[in-house]
């Protein structure tokens, strides 16, 4: 089933991840991208939450572009055409099931941020008329710097594809991948940003204990990552080829790489990823079948 002409979008549970790709879809510069697709571009968007506080912070940042449903999930859902499951894992089943959702949900899509809950278990709580996909962005997002990965079921539709992917494509960078790669995803691009932070932090400690201000150390620290990691995907060169570049004989580069090398970071990194990877194929084990 195609998506009608300019849908309707209603976001269940509007907290910072939902906020975020509201940000993205509601920025002109970022609705120009999906020209090819104009009929895709959703006419309005409803978000709907639990309390004042959230409901809060959506006018502040929104004033009147959103439409506003406090503790109303089912209204909001049935006005709509896509519904964007930003809620935590373990209320998504309370939420997908209440009296009056089931009918609400027909013949709609359904895209999940939920880490963990897999495609089945959602399929378990909506009519079969559901389409769903599943959907992993990282906190990036929040910055338009983020990497989503999405798993698209065979019954979804060209449409539903391209309209998903062009919304996390507003927030960054965002490719679709098989369901079970996504708690490699959740591990490496989820919880990546976390472990960035402590490499970014240690480089930055390192330039303290040489002498640096601190705030100098980080602002070295986290541009040579960030430039780094633009070298990457900008020129499509493997990490080896760029640091080799740099790795003169008898150089402070190979000196220092050395000393990466004796602490074993690569297998400490990749071992971080394995252990997160594993952790995150256990979250949707929160969840009760029906």
């Amino acid at each position: 089933m195609s998506l009608p002409t300019n849908p309707t979008l209603c976001v269940l549970g509007c907290g910072t991840m939902g906020r975020a790709i509201l940000s993205g879809i509601l920025d002109e510069s970022n609705v120009a991208k999906a020209i090819e697709t104009p009929t895709l571009i959703p006419k309005k968007f409803i978000a709907c939450v639990s309390g004042e506080e959230s409901a809060q912070r959506i006018k502040e940042a929104f004033n009147d572009k959103i439409t506003l449903l406090i503790g109303n999930n089912v209204e909001g859902v049935k006005e709509a055409d896509i519904i964007l499951l930003c809620t935590k894992p373990q209320v998504a089943k309370t939420i997908l099931t209440e009296e009056g959702m089931q009918k609400a949900l027909e013949n709609k899509l359904v895209i999940s941020i939920l880490a963990g809950v897999t495609i089945d278990q959602l399929k378990e709580w909506v009519p079969s008329s559901t389409r769903i996909i599943r959907a992993m962005p990282n906190t990036p997002c929040m910055i338009r710097e983020g990497m989503t990965v999405l798993s698209c079921p065979t019954n979804c539709s060209k449409d539903d594809r391209s309209f998903s992917v062009w919304v996390f494509s507003t927030l960054g960078r965002a490719r679709i991948l098989d369901e079970k790669h996504l708690d490699a995803v959740t591990g490496l691009s989820g919880s990546g940003p976390a472990f960035a932070c402590v490499v970014l932090e240690a480089l930055a400690d390192g330039g303290v204990m040489m002498g640096l201000p601190r705030e100098v150390g980080l602002e070295l620290a986290a541009q040579a990552l960030q430039g780094a990691a633009r070298m990457v995907l900008k020129t499509g060169k493997h990490p080896a080829e760029i640091k080799d570049s740099v790795t003169t004989p008898a150089g402070c580069t190979i000196a220092g790489l050395l000393t990466m090398e004796d602490g074993k970071i690569r297998s400490t990194l990749a071992r971080t990823i394995q252990e997160a990877t594993q952790v995150a194929s256990t979250l949707g084990n929160v969840q009760s079948k029906k």
